[in-house]
């Protein structure tokens, strides 16, 4: 039995890797892939995209979301079956509808076998403002802008095919992202203001080494399928992100505004992140996964950008 159980965990981990919208996330997630001899193969928008990925000795296949077909020949399309997927392919601009999810998974229904396992990247911004409240996975969704209505609406498209075709589904909710080459060091030295720490909600966040990790084990082990929040379940204010990222980088502390000067002053963009307060535990993901936290809070992933 041990011998059997071996072999069936062998054959699991060489079951094909497609990773849909292999960008930054998905890059690193590519690279921790290959240090365990695994090669998955990336669907990516751009030209660029696809020599950076070929750069990395992946095969890369340059394809359109956009359009029903994605633009792909019968033998990408016949790759999908049985495998196992990574879709990190963010949704279109505008509107509240995945269109891009809607016809990846037009493609799907045309296999004649299903893929065995899907992880969709999504993010925490479908539970809306929670007034700084801790929440987990249970917490309703109420997402109050359109970018998080386009990512609810990825889950729902995919979760009911997967449903459909008992493929084991996994759904990282995930905070807001960080790393060294990945910090808001134009807006600090833009002199761009931030909101005082009395009017500034609460944020989370994930470095992208360790979310690229997470990401690994969902791919290739035994993992309980569900919806996960990805965050280092250490939340701070925005305030508090922006002032630390200036610490560290040796950046002028930015000039601090009132939410109301905010609205005036601010893009929209920024406004709406600053519309939304909540503080996400991480206790499911952290139950049903053996990765544990390289950089556990912000001061450890600052510390490590620190020494980049």
């Amino acid at each position: 039995m041990p011998g059997l159980f071996i072999w069936v965990r062998i054959l699991s981990m060489l079951k094909k890797i497609n990773i849909i919208g292999c960008g930054y996330i998905g890059k690193k997630t590519a690279r921790l892939l290959i240090d365990k001899n695994l090669s998955p193969c990336c669907f990516v928008h751009s030209e660029e995209s696809r020599d950076s990925c070929a750069s990395m000795g992946l095969e890369a296949i340059q394809f359109d979301l956009g359009k029903k077909s994605l633009q792909l020949d019968e033998k990408n399309i016949h790759g999908f079956r049985n495998s196992t997927i990574a879709y990190f392919a963010p949704p279109q601009r505008e509107g509240e509808t995945d269109s891009r999810m809607k016809n990846f998974v037009s493609i799907l229904e045309t296999l004649a076998a299903a893929p065995s396992k899907i992880l969709l990247m999504s993010t925490t911004g479908v539970y809306g403002d929670c007034k700084g409240e801790w929440i987990d996975e249970q917490q309703a969704v109420q997402p109050q802008v359109d970018r998080a209505r386009r990512r609810l609406s990825a889950e729902n498209l995919l979760k009911k095919y997967c449903e459909k075709h008992s493929t084991q589904y996994l759904v990282f909710r995930v905070s807001g992202i960080y790393a060294a080459d990945k910090l808001p060091v134009k807006r600090i030295t833009s002199a761009e203001p931030i909101v005082n720490a009395h009017d500034s909600g609460f944020t989370n966040r994930i470095h992208a080494d360790d979310l690229s990790a997470f990401c690994v084990e969902a791919l290739v082990a035994d993992v309980a399928p569900g919806i996960y929040n990805c965050c280092d379940g250490r939340p701070s204010t925005m305030h508090d992100y922006f002032i630390k990222v200036a610490a560290a980088m040796k950046l002028p502390r930015p000039r601090e505004i009132s939410l109301q000067q905010a609205q005036q002053q601010l893009s929209a963009g920024m406004l709406s992140y600053l519309a939304e307060s909540k503080r996400i535990s991480n206790k499911k993901l952290l139950s049903n996964f053996k990765t544990r936290f390289k950089y556990p809070d912000l001061n450890a992933g600052l510390k490590s950008c620190d020494n980049a």
